[in-house]
């Protein structure tokens, strides 16, 4: 168990680095000046105070801004630099709005895991439940409802899903606010939560969709299986089978999932975030990407990647603890 669990870590620092590394190139080769809206906006500044730039001093400006942010260095030179600073625990400052990226991440963060939380734990509950009532019912009403629904709702998309929400929960019937949130501790509990509705629902409807999908697959196997025969031959009771025969039995391969729960989960939240002006991680993202804000990009990517590579590691570790096989494939 010992080496599996440092294959994995040595795995999961392999993935983060070459991911860092990726989007460290790939930004400096996308079209576009991250220096020209910060040069502007200084230009901007100058004439609102009287004082005309001249084009010497615009030029002395930029050749200032980019060596501020190291833009005048070759590409390995500012990797090299970036990443000892990100080891340091220095994210750096924005260069578009230069704001501390480190101070903003952990006040965004805070938002973008309460809702991820929540919609893990609606997801994980109905997900698991609607597709253990359908493998118990199959091919009863129940069963034939709940397997239609589940792929429609596999098939629509999340912004769409978003759409109508707004539409017809928000904008037709006016049940729940459209824009702006804050966190239930911030103030006004009852108006946080009606907030949270609407994103959580476009969070998690699809999610659930798949879910039930998944678990009603994996119920069925169970069902079939010859120790759950015998269970039902000698008389057992329903609840007593289900709970200690099919559910430990049918649950395992839904574990493997959890990690790619949490992927798309937060890879939803650019979506929703956006959708719903919330001003979380994904917002940020979404924000720096129009400026070309490198130093906010590249800390979003790594935050994401160093999530999504823990949930996968946690994962793999639970995996390998409840299926030892597992530990030697």
């Amino acid at each position: 168990m010992v080496s599996f669990i440092i294959k994995r870590v040595g795995h999961s620092i392999y993935i983060v680095i070459l991911v860092s590394i990726v989007v460290f190139v790939l930004m400096r080769m996308l079209p576009g000046d991250p220096i020209l809206d910060l040069i502007d906006q200084r230009i901007e500044d100058a004439i609102e105070a009287g004082i005309a730039m001249s084009l010497e001093e615009q030029d002395q400006l930029r050749a200032d801004l980019m060596a501020e942010h190291d833009l005048d260095q070759p590409i390995p030179i500012q990797f090299g630099r970036w990443a000892m600073r990100m080891l340091r625990g220095d994210w750096g400052r924005s260069i578009g709005r230069g704001y501390d990226i480190s101070t903003e991440l952990g006040n965004r963060l805070a938002i973008s895991m309460y809702l991820s939380a929540i919609a893990m734990v609606i997801t994980l509950f109905f997900g698991v439940l609607f597709g253990t009532i359908c493998a118990i019912r199959n091919g009863k009403f129940i069963d034939n409802l709940v397997t239609s629904v589940s792929n429609f709702g596999m098939t629509v998309p999340g912004f769409m899903i978003a759409i109508v929400l707004v539409y017809i929960l928000g904008f037709r019937l006016q049940w729940f606010p459209i824009f702006r949130f804050w966190l239930p501790w911030q103030g006004n509990p009852g108006g946080s939560i009606r907030h949270t509705v609407l994103p959580i629902l476009t969070m998690t409807l699809g999610g659930i969709a798949g879910l039930a999908r998944m678990t009603r697959s994996t119920m069925l196997d169970a069902l079939n299986a010859d120790h759950v025969r015998t269970a039902w031959a000698k008389g057992m009771r329903e609840k007593t089978v289900i709970l200690r025969h099919v559910l430990k039995n049918g649950l395992m391969p839904i574990i493997s999932g959890v990690g790619g729960m949490i992927r798309g989960l937060f890879g939803g939240s650019v979506i929703v975030e956006t959708i719903f002006v919330i001003p979380g991680v994904g917002n940020m993202m979404v924000m720096a990407m129009l400026t070309l804000d490198y130093n906010v990009i590249q800390a979003v990517t790594v935050l994401f990647t160093f999530i999504t590579v823990m949930a996968n590691l946690v994962t793999d570790i639970l995996y390998g603890w409840v299926d030892p096989r597992i530990q030697f494939s």
